[in-house]
């Protein structure tokens, strides 16, 4: 498995659907494009999945049974989808038969295929809210250009890989936040820079369990490489069935449009094993509250590598922010103190350190992106210099890597990977390396 990317392919074909979205000009606001776009192709890509699994189980079932008729065979292959496929779909309907049939029931025909999927399909729809979307598309007569622009789109894992699918919503993403006037760059982590993290944090080919957190995982791309670039580094077919096997991965996400195309990441991928929550991993969880928290809670979920590039500068404080809630949490988790309500990366740091499994039980190591902020904000007493301060008196921070400038999108800061773990050989203990990359 490769994990290089064909960039100016990738980029030639997000040019193309950011052409689509230039289509809505005038009809839908900025803000509002990837509501239209992002989930039409998650769904493309569901159909592409789909489809070929529908011709491979016909052949399969074919060879066996060569006398079945058409329509006997096209019977049971939808039995098995319904009853066997990581998802399915009950109609027959597909975006190509749709948008071909009576455009009079373009409308009544999409939801009804919309409609018709599984259950863990239909939950994705609903975090992406994309059925008052369609009355939108309906309303602003859209509904029949998008669905021919994406009716015969490519969109298969056997023409794009889960790898290079994340390059492809990452770079709309960012194109979008430009288009509507937010901050770009929050979205995407360089996929070298994943890579670093996980050479630095020296996952090995596991034998036996090991987990990968993300309290911040946007859709998925942190998690995804990193198992991704552990399949790649194995040598055999047995070393890649132990991290099929053993490697489980965890986040959470606070976008519900984020999580969504995490989800149908990991449902193509089939895989069972995951935990991705819709949530802010810095709060405790409230059942009952409109506002889901962490759902892994410690001490009952330690993980043995974590991961994360959480967003910069982001207010968790005052009217629009979660400061009550994260109190809640300031005799455990945040104890050592807390940083100031405007820029809460650090709160991802003291969740991460929350979570490590103690020494003697395997411990945890740590990598995370941080602009230069928690390097230096907080005068001496400060929750910022306190929290440095606990850190560093715990002996957890290993290393500190300067990052070249211009990686991320849209943005020249430069930008550090603190390492840290709970449990360092002699040679490192009471030291910190800095290191110039």
């Amino acid at each position: 498995m490769s994990l290089a990317l064909n960039k100016p392919r990738l980029d030639n074909l997000a040019g193309d659907i950011w052409k689509s979205a230039e289509r809505l000009r005038g009809k839908f606001k900025a803000y509002e494009y990837q509501n239209v776009i992002l989930p039409i192709i998650v769904i493309r890509r569901l159909e592409c999945v789909l489809i070929k699994w529908r011709e491979d189980k016909a052949a399969e079932v074919l060879a066996k049974r060569p006398k079945l008729t058409e329509k006997e065979l096209a019977k049971l292959v939808k039995g098995l989808e319904t009853s066997t496929a990581p998802f399915s779909n009950k109609t027959n309907w597909t975006l190509r038969k749709v948008y071909e049939e009576d455009h009079t029931l373009l409308e009544d025909n999409f939801r009804a295929y919309i409609n018709g999927f599984s259950k863990n399909v239909d939950d994705i729809i609903e975090h992406f809210n994309y059925r008052a979307t369609i009355g939108q598309m309906v309303k602003n007569n859209r509904l029949a250009p998008i669905l021919n622009q994406y009716k015969e789109l490519e969109l298969g894992p056997d023409k794009l890989s889960p790898l290079e699918m994340g390059y492809i919503y990452e770079e709309l993403l960012r194109r979008f936040s430009e288009q509507s006037g937010e901050e770009a760059g929050e979205h995407f982590t360089p996929r070298e820079v994943i890579r670093l993290m996980v050479e630095l944090l020296d996952i090995p080919i596991p034998d036996h369990h090991i987990s990968i957190y993300d309290p911040a995982c946007g859709t998925g791309g942190m998690l995804s490489v990193a198992k991704e670039h552990l399949l790649n580094r194995a040598d055999t077919p047995e070393q890649k069935a132990n991290v099929e096997k053993f490697v489980t991965v965890h986040g959470h996400e606070l976008s519900p449009t984020n999580y969504a195309i995490c989800r149908a990441d990991l449902l193509i991928k089939n895989d069972k094993q995951a935990e991705v929550y819709l949530g802010n991993s810095l709060i405790p969880h409230d059942p009952h509250s409109k506002e889901p928290g962490d759902q892994l809670p410690e001490p009952k979920h330690r993980f043995d590598f974590m991961l994360s590039n959480p967003p910069f500068g982001v207010t968790w404080g005052g009217k629009d922010g979660y400061e009550a809630e994260a109190r809640k949490l300031k005799k455990t988790r945040y104890q050592a103190g807390m940083p100031r309500v405007n820029d809460g990366a650090v709160l991802f740091l003291q969740t991460m350190l929350g979570k490590m499994k103690p020494p003697g039980q395997g411990s945890s190591r740590i990598a995370i992106i941080f602009n230069g902020s928690p390097l230096s904000n907080g005068d001496c007493g400060s929750g910022e210099s306190e929290i440095r301060r606990w850190i560093l008196e715990n002996d957890w921070l290993d290393a500190i890597v300067m990052l070249p400038d211009q990686l991320f999108y849209n943005t020249g800061i430069f930008t550090y990977i603190w390492l840290l773990r709970n449990e360092k050989p002699a040679s490192h203990k009471g030291r910190v390396m800095l290191i110039d990359a």
